[in-house]
C-alpha cells in the first residue's frame, strides 16, 4: 500500500457518510449533518460534531442534512460535507487528487447524479464514478453479481429503501422507495405525541426504535423509560414504551417496505424468481438491523430473508471493492466525469 491514498468509496446517505479506503476498509463513519451559521452562511461543523448539536443550538445555528431521501437536497453545503470528509479520510500529506466512487440510490434521475458527480469533482475529485446503491451493496455483502443468476437485495438506509434483483452485473428490476430509518424514528415521534402527550427529539426516537424496537409482536416485551416533554404543561415528564407499542407505531411503514419488496418480485422474470427462492432475500443497511425484519419480510413474501454480514457497511465495502476492480464491474458503474 502507497503512502498516498488516490482512491476513495463513498457511502453518501441520507443519515450517515461512510468513507472506505482500499487496503484500509472504512475509515469514517459520520452522520451526514452540517451545522451551519445563519448571519455569515457558513459552515461550522460537519459530522460527528454537527450532529451533536442537533436539536441543541441557539437560534444562529442551524444543524441540518443536506441529503434528502437519498438525494442531494443543498448542493452548497453536500459539497462543503463532501470536500470535509475526503480531506479527513486523506489526511494532510496527501497532494494527489483521488479517484472517489459514490453511492447513489436506484431511482436517481440522470440530474441527481449529475449533481453528485460534480460534487465530488468540486469537493476535490480528480475522477468521480457513481454506482447504484444496491449494485454497491450486493458486492459488499459478497454475493457475485457478474453471474447469471438472480440475486435480491434490499438496502435499507436512513432515507430510503432500494429493492433490487441483479444479475450478470446489472439491475432487472428495482424499486426505490422514500421510507426507511427516518420515517420510523418519525413514527415513532408521533406516536408518542398522540398517545403520551409527550414531544420527544429525532435521538430520542432514534434510541427507542434501536433499544426496544421490533417489526413484529414479541412475547418478551422491553421496555424504554421516555422523557419529554408535556404538551399540556410544558414540563418535562418521564413515561414507560414497551416493544410491542412500537411496532403498532410503525406499522404503517412497515408495511411500505413490504410493499416495495413485492412490486420487486412481480417484476422478476420467472427464471430469476426461482434463484431468489434458492438464495433468498439479503438485507443490507442500517435499517436492517431492527429486530425480526427478516421474519416481517418473510411471513409478507414468503421469500427467506437475512441480513448480511456488517451490513450496516456493505454499501462503502462494494465501492471499495468497484474501485478496485473497476474494469470487472465496468456494465455497473454509470457516469464518470
Amino acid at each position: 500500500m502507497s503512502l498516498f491514498i488516490k482512491k476513495l468509496g463513498i457511502d453518501l446517505g441520507t443519515a450517515t457518510v461512510r468513507v472506505f479506503v482500499p487496503g484500509k476498509g472504512v475509515v469514517l463513519n459520520e452522520p451526514s449533518v452540517v451545522a451551519v451559521s445563519v448571519p455569515d452562511n457558513k459552515v461550522l461543523a460537519v459530522g460527528d460534531e454537527a450532529k451533536a448539536m442537533v436539536g441543541k443550538t441557539p437560534d444562529n445555528i442551524i444543524a441540518y442534512r443536506p441529503m434528502k431521501d437519498g438525494v442531494i437536497a443543498d448542493y452548497r453545503v453536500t459539497e462543503a460535507m463532501l470536500r470535509h470528509f475526503i480531506s479527513k479520510a486523506l489526511g494532510k500529506w496527501n497532494f494527489f487528487k483521488p479517484e472517489v466512487m459514490v453511492s447513489v440510490p436506484a431511482g436517481v434521475t440522470s440530474t441527481q447524479r449529475r449533481a453528485v458527480v460534480e460534487a465530488a469533482i468540486r469537493a476535490g475529485a480528480k475522477a468521480a464514478y457513481v454506482v447504484k446503491e444496491p449494485v454497491l451493496a450486493a458486492i459488499g455483502a459478497g454475493i457475485p453479481i457478474n453471474e447469471p443468476r438472480g440475486h435480491m437485495i434490499v438496502d435499507i438506509g436512513g432515507g430510503t429503501i432500494d429493492a433490487a434483483v441483479i444479475s450478470l452485473g446489472g439491475i432487472v428490476a428495482s424499486a426505490s422507495v422514500k421510507c426507511a430509518g427516518d420515517r420510523i424514528d418519525q413514527a415513532i415521534a408521533d406516536y408518542i405525541k398522540k398517545n403520551f402527550n409527550l414531544a420527544i427529539g429525532e435521538r430520542t426516537a432514534e434510541d427507542i426504535k434501536i433499544q426496544i424496537g421490533s417489526a413484529i409482536e414479541v412475547e418478551n416485551q422491553m421496555t424504554y423509560k421516555i422523557k419529554g416533554r408535556d404538551f399540556l404543561t410544558g414540563l418535562p415528564r418521564s413515561a414507560e414504551i414497551t416493544t410491542n407499542e412500537v411496532v403498532k407505531a410503525i406499522d404503517a411503514e412497515l408495511k411500505e417496505m413490504v410493499k416495495a419488496i413485492k412490486s420487486v418480485l412481480q417484476e422478476t422474470p420467472p427464471e430469476l424468481s426461482s434463484d431468489i427462492i434458492d438464495n433468498g432475500i439479503i438485507l443490507t443497511g442500517g435499517t436492517s438491523l431492527l429486530r425480526n425484519l427478516d421474519e416481517l419480510f418473510y411471513r409478507s413474501t414468503g421469500v427467506k430473508a437475512k441480513v448480511a454480514e456488517d451490513a450496516i457497511f456493505c454499501v462503502a465495502k462494494g465501492t471499495g471493492a468497484a474501485l478496485e476492480h473497476i474494469d470487472v464491474y465496468k456494465k455497473s458503474i454509470i457516469a464518470k466525469k
